[in-house]
């Protein structure tokens, strides 16, 4: 069993900074590759950033420079590092997860993320 737990987020101005922690809480550990992915109203679910089991990454064009993605805990938690927030970075930011065969490509292809949390909200105000 797989169950993905957001934390962090909120609201903050332009420039400023924020946290999004994600953890597999399921007993089962059955996941291999971890990304985030964001939600603006009217737009695509866009792929951001993944971390491989062996901690490697792949961040999307759109946020590379200002956001880092890194294990937390384990391999089976990560945070993703916003810096330099822009108003158009404001989207629901879901946590997701691959199986555990997958090996991230890169760039990912973010089809093999089946896994997903709740989401949670980033607001960035100008």
């Amino acid at each position: 069993q797989v169950r993905l737990v957001e934390s962090g987020g909120g609201s903050v101005q332009a420039g400023g900074s924020l946290r999004l922690s994600c953890e597999d809480s399921g007993s089962s550990h059955a996941i291999g590759p971890m990304a985030w992915f964001r939600q603006s109203p009217g737009k695509p679910r866009e792929g951001i950033a993944a971390i491989d089991e062996d901690a490697s990454t792949s961040i999307a064009d759109s946020v590379r420079g200002r956001f880092t993605i890194s294990h937390a805990t384990t391999k089976y938690s990560m945070t993703l590092f916003m810096d330099n927030l822009k108003p158009e970075d404001t989207a629901m930011y879901y946590c997701a997860a691959a199986p555990k065969w997958i090996i991230l490509a890169h760039p990912p292809n973010w089809s093999e993320f089946k896994y997903w949390g709740q989401g949670i909200r980033v607001t960035v105000s100008a």
